[in-house]
């Protein structure tokens, strides 16, 4: 328009828009620009000539144009303006020479064609079409039927009707039809439909009447109305339509003589009818299906049935002519125009009609055929062979898997889950599938090769989910092809095939009638069959279930799992009746157990948040069975669990712990015998034999299995990472929201899991597959970040194997029999081995770390395990005599075949041989080892800073992290404490680490899982039997302990761990540190028992009844924990009832370990000390213990008074002890150890002063008291402590008592002089069961100080202290004082030491002769025995003065200077010699002087001794003082020394 009114030609224009004038609306353009011109807007000429330029554009642009003059003309006739109409008159005369004469003459009105001059007259134009009308529509020209003759129709019926074998052709048939319909008038449609009958009749003889229809036919129409009119002839009520009559319709559409739109209208019924039926009959089957699920009374079941048969009568299926073509066209081999026929209806609709079914399945069979043949028959098969199709417009036949993309896999998809009408093509497909696999796995395509391979999977995987399956489903009972069809199921991966499980259980069965009523029917069968499933008909009811599992296993599966998860119980009859399932089947059942586990439905845990549910518990136990018993791939449920871990969640390792203890024979559990875990100390023969609770045997396959499944898939590493992490995560990210209950038990689950998972590794992989998967320590820790307990877990295995390897390289390199060359060999392979180990160990800990311990130490403890230290030979002396008996009991029993008796002991002769093999090889083993230790133990510890923090870090970094990992670890851990103090390591107190262990479990105990607590309880109770077997006898402690290095009680930093026999911690003094130990462990048992935690309480009652074969053996200690064990029964009966049962069950066994209990004086030595003169208050030390206060029958005054005196006396000779209650009374024991009290009655006392010795009643006992020390300023003056070089033999009384005066002025002088006040008496109340002792914790104070020794002093540290409660039910309370006190010993009192502790042991023997004859006899007897003791006083002066003259120097000489931590000021040397010299001329002869510490008070230390002269004096309430952290408290009656181990 632009360019018309502009004046640009048009033509550029239409150059530049021809290309899109297609997609523009060109009839409205041309209208446009008629109207303008009409309207007289464009000019006529220009427009007509753009009109004639556009007729080029397109080849129907006349029409177009014709049209748009139609509607123009009609618009223009109407309007009045007759300017108007004559403008559209002449564009249309403009246009005539381009627009032909015929079309405007179709378009126009008869009037303006007449304007035009197109035609002359209008009215005769009218009439003439009114008459080409009539004749076209309303005159029929019809042959006279008068002049048909019937002979004319016989001779076409002959002609139609003669034997076509000969020469006769269509062409010459024809021919003759053509003569009799001129000669007899015939009608030719007659004749035509003639044709078609006979054809009908003769429908094999396509090739004859295919052509002569198609020469004689004119037009397709006619054709397929006479078609329709047979058709519609058949549509009757009764009546049915001939298959020869589809077979010709078939024909002449498959050669297009007709048109499948054409012939579609006029068959029977409509496609919306189809479709009804289709949704009426899916409704039905529904409607079936609920009625299976409903329960329903028996009397509607028969009606319902017999409904149901009435029904089936009645409804006799209408025929349905669309499918009968269909069915003709497949078997003529037409598939085009099936296909189009099969799009009209809804999904597998019309193959749900058998007949159509098996003939797709026969046109597939013809199909495929070819390459079956070449890639798909089995080898020794034949076959039968199939005739191909005549018909050359058939489908061609598939040469190869390429040419199955053509027709096959679309005839297959049309087929659907109907291929199970023909199994034998069914089986033909799987094969056909298993062939192109092994082509797929192939190796050497190229990419474009490997694309179209490709493309092939996915089409066999969707032929796999649409049509093989679910045809499956519909196949009753036929197993073999359920195990074809594993045959090609087993090449894809398991995620595939777990998909394909996936959609043929949740999808599949909703998509056609026929599956929907087989699933009801399945469960229906299902419930029949487990309501009657028992373990008495496993095998009847297996079998069924087998059967119905062949077809259905997915829904058969869901079912059972879903009654396993309500009723665990099913588990046993379940596993054992599924042994008649298919390969395919146990797939299928593995992945229902994984959707099962997965199902996001159902919650894993309890309703109250604290146990893991039932149901899951219960699929764990299946899954363990099951996959043990049955070959069923685990790579599925194994990457489920490895899955889950990564999400960080670790409820489903209960799954692994139950496949692995199932599969491997590996059993994890805390509650082993003792005997089990002996017999786990051995090899793996004896540990299968009698290491677990159930024999489990011949798990050889089931461990091969599993071991494949994970290295195949790479889980094997992975899986330990990731459960060594989750371990950890349990705690701070799983567990936010969790109770604390269930937090324990996920994460022992998770340890236990890895333990048992690591163990199966360990002992089923090869070396070289072990060591090719676990990295070094280092990557474990740094980089994967694995703890390092469960990262030395890991790696241990891998260290023994290559030492064995490189063990067994070198003997080979240099062959030699001698055992120690052998020996050298294996230290040569270990060092080999270890040494990059122990570089990698470093990089774990801070350096600070390795001054005390070294990596070679680190890395030996954690790679060592009991297999090396110990040989059980009691197990498998046990085992070995199992298997004789056997033998025995197979030899008398006559019911026994003579071959299975012979099987029987072949078997076990065998399983002897093996083990008395492995006995052998593990003692040769353990010899190399300890071997290796004993040279390498001198590198072990460097000690640089003190044993103390040598031993903190032993117990932090070694001990304490293995005890809880695992039951056979505990065990380890307590015996190479053992082995490390019977190497004599040097560095390594054995007391200290001992002491560390017992004194204080609270924290350990509440920071343990439950199964922990088990493992702890274990690893005590293994450290108290050796204590107990060292204190049950003195030979054993003076064999095993006497001369080692470990209780030695002195401590240096050099390193040097001197063979003094006064150095070492003797028997009694041993003892003590026992009941100490004993003593802190029920403090720290009842403190547990008391909180009211859960965890706390649990704890302490299983480590507890893990310890009692030990623990308690003290009867009052035994007394106190079954009080509080009983209140705990009382409190928790109703709250919490697996506290209950815990505490219920300690109670019973505590009370059944009565008997074996022992007062506390028969556990250690409790009895008075003979009178010496050595001061009463340094025999009272810090680990002096007194019963409990048990009888208060004496006077309190006699009491105190004769404690007063004995004070006194100690006072003058050994210096004022540290300040405590004057009155409390005194507690004195022969070796520095509490001994029981008694009052005095005044005639004792009168012989006491007549005698000038001191003795004290020993029949009563009396209340127990804590001793408070008290210790003295930091920065008090020095003392010296001389002697005189002459010890007096004491005279008379009266110079005995000008002593304790002079001692006494001495004393308060000191006091005074140093301004610190005297702490108050305390009154005690006899009557009173409970006991209380406070301690002033500011009072203490840590002191430097040492003596002059060749011996270079410990730096001292900070001491801890602390105060501890009492405990209550008539225990003793030990004083708690954490620190650490600093000692150096003087060496030239060794020989005087030896001496004096032999006279010691023949005072001891002399005290208890005098102890018995004490309690049977009367005054005259106690007299008998004080004389006795007056001479033993004098020859102990004697002696005493004797060796002082021997050592030619006086014994302040030989002494450091020490102030007691009780004197509160200092006094000069002068008065303090003067004074010492009167007051020890008083006193007894044979006494040893307490050396002193230089600084005045005590030496505190990190660690080592201290010479603690002072007394400790007694509370009224007489408990015994311990030192914090576990003391260890060493006297001798004649050393000076007094010797503390503290922690």
């Amino acid at each position: 328009y632009a360019a018309l009114i502009l004046g640009v030609d048009i033509r550029v224009i239409l150059c530049l828009f021809a290309s899109s004038l297609y997609s523009l609306d060109i009839q409205a353009a041309l209208y446009e620009l008629c109207w303008h011109v009409i309207q007289g807007n464009f000019k006529l000429d220009l427009s007509a000539s753009v009109l004639c330029d556009m007729m080029d554009l397109r080849d129907d642009m006349p029409s177009i144009l014709a049209d748009v003059f139609s509607i123009l003309d009609i618009e223009t006739s109407s309007l009045e303006e007759k300017n108007k109409r004559d403008h559209y008159t002449q564009l249309v005369g403009a246009c005539l020479f381009f627009v032909p004469d015929a079309i405007l003459k179709e378009r126009l009105d008869p009037e303006t064609l007449e304007s035009l001059g197109l035609i002359k007259q209008a009215h005769q134009f009218n009439q003439k079409i009114v008459k080409i009308k009539t004749k076209l529509f309303y005159k029929q020209q019809k042959f006279n039927l008068l002049r048909e003759e019937n002979e004319g129709y016989a001779k076409l019926i002959t002609e139609l009707g003669q034997d076509l074998s000969g020469n006769i052709t269509s062409h010459i048939v024809l021919e003759s039809i053509k003569s009799l319909i001129g000669c007899f008038n015939l009608d030719p449609n007659r004749v035509l439909d003639i044709i078609l009958e006979v054809y009908e009749c003769r429908s094999d003889q396509d090739e004859f009447f295919l052509p002569l229809i198609k020469s004689y036919m004119c037009e397709p129409l006619t054709l397929c109305h006479i078609l329709g009119f047979k058709f519609k002839f058949n549509q009757e009520p009764n009546e049915e339509t001939p298959t020869s009559l589809y077979h010709i319709a078939a024909a002449l559409l498959h050669h297009n003589l007709i048109e499948l739109e054409d012939i579609y209208v006029h068959l029977m019924p409509l496609d919306a009818s189809i479709v009804e039926e289709h949704k009426r009959e899916i409704t039905e089957a529904k409607q079936i299906a609920r009625k299976l699920t409903m329960v329903v009374v028996p009397s509607e079941k028969t009606e319902d049935k017999e409904r149901e048969k009435e029904e089936e009568k009645n409804d006799k299926a209408p025929d349905n002519q669309k499918l009968g073509l269909l069915e003709a066209l497949l078997r003529i081999g037409d598939w085009h125009h099936a296909q189009s026929i099969m799009d009209q209806m809804p999904s597998f609709y019309a193959t749900s009609h058998k007949a159509i079914a098996l003939a797709l399945c026969q046109l597939l069979h013809l199909t495929v055929e070819p390459l079956y043949r070449r890639s798909g028959v089995p080898k020794g098969a034949k076959g039968c062979l199939l005739r191909p199709l005549k018909n050359k417009r058939a489908p061609r036949p598939a040469e190869s898997f390429e040419d199955l993309r053509r027709d096959v896999f679309s005839m297959l998809c049309y087929l659907g889950p109907h291929l199970s009408h023909d199994p034998i093509l069914f089986a033909k497909i799987v094969r056909l599938g298993k062939g192109f696999m092994k082509e797929y796995q192939s190796e050497g395509r190229n990419d474009h090769i490997k694309d179209k391979m490709d493309t092939l999977l996915s089409c066999f995987l969707s032929i796999a989910d649409q049509v093989l399956l679910p045809s499956l489903s519909l196949m009753e009972c036929n197993a073999c092809m359920s195990e074809e069809l594993w045959g090609l199921f087993k090449l894809f991966p398991y995620q595939h095939r777990y998909r394909l499980y996936g959609q043929w259980k949740n999808e599949t069965y909703t998509s056609h009638p026929l599956l929907v009523k087989v699933k009801a029917q399945t469960v229906d069968r299902a419930k029949y069959i487990m309501k009657r499933l028992t373990k008495e008909n496993v095998k009847p009811s297996g079998r069924q279930i087998g059967k119905l599992s062949h077809s259905n296993p997915t829904i058969l599966f869901d079912y059972i799992l879903s009654q396993i998860q309500w009723y665990d119980n099913l588990i046993g009859p379940v596993v054992d009746s599924l042994k008649y399932l298919t390969s395919l089947n146990y797939d299928v059942m593995a992945y229902c157990i994984i959707e099962a586990l997965a199902n996001p439905e159902k919650e894993k845990m309890k309703h109250d948040d604290t146990t893991i549910s039932s149901w899951l518990q219960s699929l764990a136990s299946l899954c363990g069975a099951v996959f043990r018993k049955y070959p069923i791939e685990l790579a599925g449920l194994l990457q489920y669990v490895t899955n889950t871990l990564k999400a960080g969640k670790s409820f489903d390792l209960l799954i692994l712990k139950e496949v692995v203890q199932k599969m491997a024979g590996i059993e994890i559990t805390d509650e082993m015998t003792s005997e089990q875990m002996e017999a786990m100390t051995g090899g793996e023969q004896l540990k299968a034999e009698g290491g677990y609770f159930g024999q489990i045997r011949n798990t050889k396959k089931s461990s091969q299995r599993l071991k494949d499944a994970l290295l195949d898939h790479d889980l094997a590493l992975p899986l330990c990472l990731l459960m060594a992490q989750q371990r950890n995560g349990v705690v701070f990210l799983e567990g936010g929201e969790k109770h604390l209950k269930l937090v324990g038990k996920l994460y022992d689950q998770c340890h236990d899991t890895l333990v048992q998972f690591g163990g199966f590794l360990a002992s089923n992989l090869s070396t070289e597959d072990y060591i090719k998967r676990v990295p070094s320590i280092d990557i474990l820790c740094n980089q994967f970040h694995t703890p390092h307990d469960a990262a030395f877990f890991l790696s241990r295995p891998m260290y023994g194997h290559q030492i064995l390897s490189k063990y067994d390289e070198l003997k080979k390199a240099e062959k030699s029999n001698r055992q120690q060359q052998k020996v050298h060999k294996y230290v040569a392979a270990c060092e080999l081995v270890m040494s990059p180990v122990h570089e990698a160990v470093v990089s774990l800990h801070p350096p600070r770390v390795w001054d005390d311990l070294r990596p070679q130490f680190y890395a030996t403890f954690w790679s060592l395990t009991m297999y090396d230290l110990a040989v059980p030979h009691n197990a498998y002396d046990r085992e070995v005599k199992k298997l004789q008996l056997q033998v025995q009991v197979i030899e008398e029993n006559p019911d026994v075949p003579m071959n299975k008796k012979k099987k029987e002991k072949e078997r076990c002769t065998a399983l002897q041989e093996k083990l008395q093999e492995e006995e052998k090889k593990q003692l040769e083993h353990v010899q190399r080892v300890l071997h290796r230790l004993k040279l390498e133990k001198d590198n072990w510890l460097l000690a640089k800073s003190t044993k103390n923090e040598t031993i903190t870090k032993f117990l932090q970094l070694c001990l304490f992290p293995r005890c809880i990992f695992s039951a056979i670890d505990a065990v380890y851990c307590a015996r190479f404490v053992e082995l490390v103090h019977q190497q004599k390591t040097p560095n390594f107190c054995t007391l200290l680490c001992y002491d560390r262990v017992f004194s204080d479990i609270i924290y350990t105990v509440a920071s343990c899982t439950e199964n922990e607590s088990r493992r702890y309880g274990r690893f005590l109770c293994c450290m108290l039997e050796t204590v107990t077997r060292w204190h049950s006898d003195r030979a054993v402690y003076e064999k095993e302990c006497g001369n080692y290095p470990g209780f030695l009680t002195i401590f240096r930093a050099t390193g040097f761990d001197g063979g003094n026999k006064a150095d070492q911690l003797d028997y009694e003094n041993f003892r003590h540190v026992v009941h100490k130990w004993h003593y802190k462990l029920t403090k720290a048992s009842v403190h547990c028992l008391e909180t009211g935690e859960y965890t706390h309480i649990r704890n302490i009652l299983i480590v507890l009844t893990k310890i009692l074969p030990c623990y308690p053996k003290v009867l009052n200690l035994g007394q106190a924990l079954e009080c509080r064990v009983h209140k705990i029964c009382l409190e928790e009966k109703e709250k919490r009832p697996d506290l209950y049962a815990l505490a219920m069950g300690y109670s019973g066994q505590l009370k059944g370990r009565k008997a074996h209990m022992v007062p506390e004086n028969e556990f250690h030595h409790k009895e008075q000390p003979v009178r010496s003169a050595t001061p009463v208050s340094q025999q009272n030390g810090p680990g002096t213990t007194a019963k409990p206060a048990t009888n208060a029958s004496k006077t309190e005054e006699g009491v105190s008074e004769d404690a007063d005196r004995a004070k006194d006396k100690s006072q003058g000779a050994a210096k004022p002890a540290n300040k405590a209650n004057s009155t409390a009374a005194k507690v004195t024991t022969s070796n520095g150890n509490g001994a029981p009290n008694s009052t005095k009655s005044i005639k004792e006392r009168d012989d006491k002063e007549k005698s000038g010795k001191e003795k004290k009643e020993k029949k009563e006992k009396t209340p127990g008291s804590t001793l408070e020390t008290k210790g003295e300023r930091a920065g008090g003056k020095e003392e010296r402590a001389p002697r005189e070089g002459k010890e007096k033999t004491p005279k008379a009384d009266r110079d005995k008592q000008k002593a304790e005066e002079k001692s006494n002025k001495e004393d308060n002088k000191a006091k005074t002089g140093n301004g610190e006040p005297k702490e108050p008496s305390r009154e005690r109340d006899t009557g009173a069961k409970e006991s209380k002792s406070k301690e002033k914790g500011g009072d203490r104070s840590a002191m430097s100080g040492s003596l002059k020794s060749p011996v270079p002093r410990l730096e001292s540290a900070e001491s801890e202290r602390g105060k501890q409660p009492n405990l209550q039910h008539g225990l003793c309370s030990y004083t708690v004082s954490d620190f650490l006190i600093v000692h150096h010993i003087n060496y030239n009192s060794v020989a005087r030491s030896k001496s004096r502790e032999r006279e010691t042991d023949k005072k001891e023997s002399e005290n208890t002769r005098g102890r018995s004859k004490e309690k049977k006899t009367d005054d005259k007897d106690r007299k008998d025995r004080k004389r006795d003791h007056m001479t033993t006083d004098r020859e102990m002066s004697l002696e005493s003065k004797r060796r002082k003259d021997e050592n030619g120097t006086n014994s302040s000489n030989k002494h450091s200077k020490s102030a007691s931590p009780c004197s509160g000021s200092p006094v000069s040397a002068d008065k303090e010699k003067t004074k010492r010299s009167k007051s020890s001329s008083k006193e007894k002869g044979e006494s040893a002087k307490p050396e002193r510490n230089s600084s005045g008070g005590k030496k505190v230390g990190s660690t080592g001794l201290v010479l603690d002269p002072c007394r400790t004096q007694h509370s009224e309430t007489q408990s015994v003082p311990s030192l914090g952290g576990g003391a260890i408290v060493s006297h001798h009656s004649f050393d000076p020394l007094w010797v503390v181990v503290a922690q």
